[in-house]
């Protein structure tokens, strides 16, 4: 599928879906507590339910029939060796949590995905099931899926490095129903927001995890999950395409709702990123009493730290192409390690458009450019295709941009609410 994307100016309000991560999560911890958890305005996402079928294979009963509120029966910690491969399709979050989840299981268990997840590494965590007594390996031996794991971990000691939380943080969540108690040790640990979502989340279901400032975390093993209610926050890392196409786009005026500054989500700092570049941004009551973002303002470029927000780097690139002077975001190395090298992905794209920017392993530097409408290529990963249609709402002449339908990884009706906003935007489907 392909988007068609004009000049636009965007008018009226939009809610912002539940967030992604926290669903993620939700899905998993309610999989592994003992009794029936009720998850609250869940993202209908694709992978969120790549994720429920994989736990599903795993013995969890996960009725999603009423899309408000999910219910989930859990294992009590007692996880069933599945009887197919696990296929987490496109989700690397469920692809790493399953994962760390199969060395509870005494047994063998196969796992994979498409064609990203199968070329993003996953070599840390299978080192660190080997030492904690189980036994993990890669099909291909070279560190990524297809992985057979065998179970159980004993508990134990190991390191992890910290450019990637996403091999980390599911172990938090396994260790605590091992047999001894873990040590992690952590070294330059980026996208702390995550761990701390993942920490407070555990809590909810009864799970004690002690930080030791990021450092060194420890768990006790022989815990039990416990059945919770939550209710998901809406997504700040969806909000911020809607949030920057307003900004770049003059003439626009949108409102946002549902959004909750007490939230873990390091995207929050969207707000304070926007306001710093002089953007027209009124926020009531931390985002609880809504948002609005006004374009027009004359925006000027700053230095943003992204090793909290690497999702956010297509979209703060798009916003820094609008800002004058120049732009660097910086401690960008976690946002390589996704669907794909995210840095060096919108890099491509925008100077397709006639951006400019230049590239080092940590850093993303952007300048001021007026952009041109271009064919651009959504490199089947959401983000991406999210952020060139944003870059294309301020551009001169038409773009068309490919794997539109990506955007329902994290963002579903994404499509339905730009254009409820009055983007000029039109979906075109490929033979």
């Amino acid at each position: 599928m392909l988007f068609l994307v004009n000049k636009s100016i965007l008018k009226g309000s939009i809610e912002i879906p539940g967030n992604k991560s926290g669903t993620a999560r939700s899905i998993v911890f309610g999989s592994l507590a003992e009794g029936v958890s009720h998850i609250k305005n869940p993202l209908l996402n694709i992978d969120s339910f790549s994720i429920i079928k994989m736990f599903r294979a795993l013995g969890a009963e996960i009725d999603t029939s009423d899309p408000k509120e999910w219910v989930i029966k859990g294992t009590g910690g007692k996880l069933a060796q599945p009887s197919q491969v696990l296929d987490a399709e496109n989700s690397g979050t469920g692809f790493y949590f399953a994962l760390a989840c199969s060395s509870l299981i005494e047994g063998w268990t196969a796992l994979t995905g498409d064609y990203q997840i199968c070329y993003r590494p996953a070599q840390p965590m299978i080192d660190a099931i080997n030492s904690l007594g189980g036994q993990a390996f890669s099909t291909r031996n070279s560190g990524t899926a297809p992985i057979v794991v065998k179970g159980r971990i004993r508990g134990g000691e190991f390191s992890m490095p910290g450019v990637n939380s996403q091999w980390m943080t599911p172990f938090l969540a396994a260790c605590a129903l091992a047999e001894g108690d873990s040590v992690i040790h952590e070294s330059q640990l980026l996208e702390r927001p995550y761990v701390d979502m993942t920490i407070g989340m555990l809590k909810l279901a009864g799970v004690k995890v002690e930080n030791l400032n990021y450092d060194e975390f420890r768990i006790a093993g022989g815990q039990k999950y416990r059945a919770f209610d939550y209710t998901l926050p809406a997504d700040w890392g969806s909000s911020g395409y809607p949030l920057v196409a307003a900004a770049i786009t003059e003439g626009s005026k949108v409102h946002f709702r549902g959004l909750d500054d007490k939230d873990f989500a390091g995207e929050k700092a969207y707000v304070d990123i926007l306001k710093a570049m002089g953007a027209n941004i009124d926020v009531v009551d931390g985002g609880r009493g809504g948002i609005t973002v006004e374009g027009g303002a004359e925006l000027h470029g700053i230095e943003i730290d992204c090793s909290g927000t690497p999702d956010a780097v297509p979209a703060l690139a798009v916003l820094g192409c609008r800002a004058k002077g120049k732009t660097v975001l910086y401690n960008i190395s976690a946002c390589r390690l996704k669907e794909t090298d995210r840095a060096k992905s919108i890099t491509a794209e925008l100077t397709k458009m006639g951006a400019r920017l230049e590239e080092t392993e940590s850093t993303l530097t952007i300048y001021y450019s007026d952009l041109k409408g271009a064919f651009l290529d959504g490199k089947h990963d959401h983000r991406i295709v999210m952020a060139t249609s944003v870059a294309a709402m301020a551009a001169d002449g038409p773009s068309i941009i490919t794997d539109a339908e990506f955007a329902g990884v994290s963002f579903p009706n994404y499509y339905e609410s730009m254009r409820a906003l009055g983007a000029s935007m039109d979906r075109l489907q490929t033979i």
